[in-house]
């Protein structure tokens, strides 16, 4: 994005994100997806256009749900001459998709797009095991009825057994919950602080709703017009009830259910384009995407799993001749607050930037206020593949209304990767 066009952000959409087993628990990837672009297309008023491209992402997905962004494009109102492409990265695939859209623009290969994904943990695939799933197959292939039946002989109940989907990580069998208490205990991040800035994030979310800020960045579906993870009344007294959700047995568990992201469902959007594209069609640009990277941690060997981000934020600094105070909104994803302040302090650090990020001197710290000022995940939910594109398109809301400045996305993902952006207006 250095070196080619200017990546307008035009805006973006987002239907309330929901705990799973609630408002959404039938609905799928693919009805919210919809939901979530042809409220983008009544926003903008692209009825029967042809964009570009439209990037979709989900990470639990069924194989009937085929090509997302596709589909969903079929089902928006766009012109179906809209080509459609399904990408993934864990918990960064919206930010992710928007910057495959942003990249196609930057190299001229297209004028406009739309990046986004979807999640749901209600509508889970289960599927059953090897054993059964053979002798499906073998059944399904066989010619005769003989031939069926004796794809059977040797059956055992067992194989009935269902396979549910996992969230361990396939290199440890720990799950992402498990790595974070570790990278707390080696940052010693108190428990106390996690909920401070869980409570926070309610209340940050909670003032935002009520002043109006979300009015049109969220779409009502299904009844419900805002995220029912949201608790306005919430406290540190009720969070320190809690007990510990990943550590329950050493007696040194600090991360609870109330500052780690609940299990979410939900979809969000973005419009992108070239400067000329947006004035032409009438829309006003909110900001640009000034660059963006991803980086990797080793986690298999040590690493802290959610500390990518701390690498691939002082990478693009570097590329960029910025420092990390040059920014008015940080919006850090909060995977968990403990990931949050977790990286926080390695920027703090002078032995981590000097001996993993390989700097002369710490990055320094960051103002507080400047942290999600609308609240984030742990207030919002975090329907993995639709986290990036909901941040990106409320810090390109917040650079409008500050009528100008530069924001920075950071967000950490599975399997140790972290995806971070810059957004100038």
């Amino acid at each position: 994005m250095l070196q080619g066009r200017p990546v307008a952000v035009l805006g973006g959409v987002r239907i309330p994100f929901c705990r799973q087993n609630t408002a959404y628990a039938d609905v799928g990837n693919l009805g919210m997806s919809v939901r979530t672009l042809g409220a983008l297309v009544e926003k903008f008023g692209l009825h029967g256009q042809q964009l570009g491209e439209v990037a979709m992402g989900a990470v639990i997905k069924h194989s009937s749900d085929w090509n997302l962004g596709r589909e969903a494009a079929l089902s928006s109102g766009l012109s179906p001459l809209t080509p459609g492409i399904t990408l993934q990265r864990a918990c960064g695939t919206s930010l992710d998709s928007i910057i495959t859209i942003g990249n196609k623009i930057a190299a001229g290969q297209i004028e406009s797009g739309v990046g986004g994904g979807s999640d749901t943990t209600s509508d889970v695939p289960i599927v059953y095991g090897q054993s059964l799933r053979r002798r499906l197959l073998a059944a399904n292939a066989a010619k005769t009825t003989k031939g069926r039946i004796a794809a059977f002989k040797g059956f055992k109940l067992r194989e009935l057994k269902p396979d549910f989907p996992g969230v361990a990580e396939p290199r440890t069998g720990k799950s992402m919950g498990q790595h974070c208490e570790d990278m707390a205990k080696e940052w010693n991040i108190s428990r106390d602080s996690q909920d401070e800035l869980a409570v926070a994030s309610h209340r940050k979310l909670a003032a935002a709703y009520d002043a109006g800020f979300f009015d049109d960045l969220v779409v009502s579906f299904r009844g419900v017009s805002r995220d029912n993870i949201l608790r306005p009344d919430t406290s540190l007294e009720k969070l320190a009830t809690l007990k510990p959700a990943f550590d329950k047995v050493s007696g040194r568990g600090t991360l609870t259910a109330a500052n780690s992201t609940p299990l979410t469902d939900g979809a969000s959007a973005c419009l992108l384009s070239t400067d000329d594209w947006a004035a032409a069609h009438g829309h006003e640009v909110l900001c640009h995407i000034r660059d963006a990277h991803v980086a990797a941690v080793d986690f298999v060997h040590g690493e802290g799993l959610l500390m990518a981000p701390t690498v691939a934020v002082a990478e693009m600094l570097a590329r960029n001749h910025l420092t990390l105070q040059d920014f008015d909104i940080y919006e850090i994803h909060e995977a968990f607050a403990a990931q949050v302040l977790c990286t926080l302090r390695a920027w703090e650090s002078e032995d981590y930037c000097r001996n993993r990020l390989k700097l002369d001197a710490p990055l320094g710290r960051i103002d507080p206020e400047k942290i999600n000022p609308v609240g984030s995940s742990l207030a919002a939910g975090h329907p993995f593949a639709a986290t990036g594109a909901r941040i990106v398109a409320t810090a390109a809301k917040q650079l409008k209304a500050r009528g100008g400045g530069r924001a920075l996305i950071s967000i950490c993902t599975a399997g140790g990767m972290g995806v971070v952006a810059i957004l100038e207006r």
